[in-house]
């Protein structure tokens, strides 16, 4: 094994972020005391996590480093790190949509989160933090592996709406704002703000309906948010049909379908929210799941756990000629019937 071998593989075990810069001193002159200046090599390690489902949709675990294909941008790469241990550190973030369509569906939301981090987090190994995003996007708990603490800041999200304002004298004075769903900017801001300086796994869960107004942030953007962090995205779609009618029997309630005297206005289009957590989570490597009276949001929390438990991790390093920019991966197993849960792509700074 040579060394820029060895130290691929090492990134690949501690899940360190893509570029590692190795320096080698080389040796003082015997006729000179000076010492000359570092030779430095760059060592790119691209890592994916990958899950793996039979063609009953059944975990495979079982497989080894020889049976996975890897490509980038059509090219095949050497897989240089393999291990079917996820014991990396796991970092999560809880992604809560609190607008009024959500309403109705908040306890049950919370009450599955609780006992989903409860299960997952493994103490002074793992963290997680909460976020929850109506017309404005906070986080109610930053990063912590206090179990205590994001308790408290789910209890938090029973007040859809409610916008928190401190006051000069420290106190917490609260008021209900107006309208508005920031799903991408609440996405960009947990990839870009929270998730992106951590290393080893990382995660968010979405519970939303998947419909967003008002954000400042792109759809794209929030999903090249997520990429550059080398973040999975999973999506719970847990959609209030009674609040999605409306009392009105439209979406918005009675100001988008008229306005006074018998006017007439366009109605507006409701946008596909299921489309739009299905592609997060599909380029980002995570998996879209729908609330219903067959799936409850805890069998869902269960499922989720059962996949970051049950990853490969897999790490190879792309050729020195790599453009800055998207890059298109592929990984494949060569048995049939056999499908692969992973990211789409990364992004190159170099």
């Amino acid at each position: 094994m040579t060394v820029l071998q060895f130290f691929a593989e090492w990134v690949g075990k501690t899940g360190c972020p893509a570029l590692l810069i190795i320096c080698f001193l080389l040796p003082v002159g015997s006729a000179r005391s000076q010492q000359q200046p570092p030779i430095s090599v760059e060592v790119k390690v691209v890592n994916v996590l990958a899950t793996v489902r039979d063609k009953h949709g059944q975990i495979v675990i079982t497989l080894g480093k020889d049976d996975f294909e890897l490509e980038q941008d059509g090219r095949p790469q050497t897989i240089t790190y393999f291990t079917r241990e996820t014991d990396l550190p796991l970092t999560l973030g809880l992604l809560v949509d609190t607008s009024g369509s959500q309403r109705r569906v908040l306890d049950q939301e919370r009450s599955a989160s609780h006992s989903f981090l409860d299960n997952m987090l493994r103490e002074d190994k793992d963290k997680a933090f909460v976020i929850h995003f109506d017309r404005e996007v906070e986080l109610l708990q930053d990063l912590t592996s206090s179990r205590q603490k994001l308790e408290k800041a789910l209890d938090l999200l029973g007040a859809p709406q409610l916008v928190r304002d401190r006051g000069a004298d420290g106190g917490t004075r609260s008021h209900y704002g107006g309208g508005g769903t920031l799903l991408y900017d609440a996405v960009y801001l947990a990839s870009e703000e929270v998730v992106k300086k951590q290393q080893g796994r990382k995660a968010l869960i979405v519970l939303s309906d998947g419909v967003d107004r008002g954000s400042k942030e792109t759809l794209v953007d929030a999903i090249m948010s997520a990429q550059r962090a080398d973040t999975v995205v999973y999506s719970i779609l847990f959609a209030d049909e009674q609040q999605e009618q409306g009392p009105f029997g439209g979406f918005g309630g009675p100001g988008m379908g008229g306005h006074g005297g018998g006017h007439r206005y366009p109605r507006e289009e409701r946008p596909d929210g299921k489309k739009i957590l299905e592609r997060i989570s599909r380029e980002t490597g995570g998996r879209l799941f729908e609330v219903s009276k067959k799936q409850s949001v805890d069998d869902i929390y269960a499922s989720i756990a059962e996949e970051l438990r049950n990853q490969y991790s897999i790490g190879y390093t792309p050729g020195a000629d790599v453009a800055p920019g998207y890059h298109k991966i592929h990984l494949m197993v060569k048995q049939k019937d056999m499908t692969v849960q992973t990211r789409e792509g990364y992004y190159s700074d170099r």
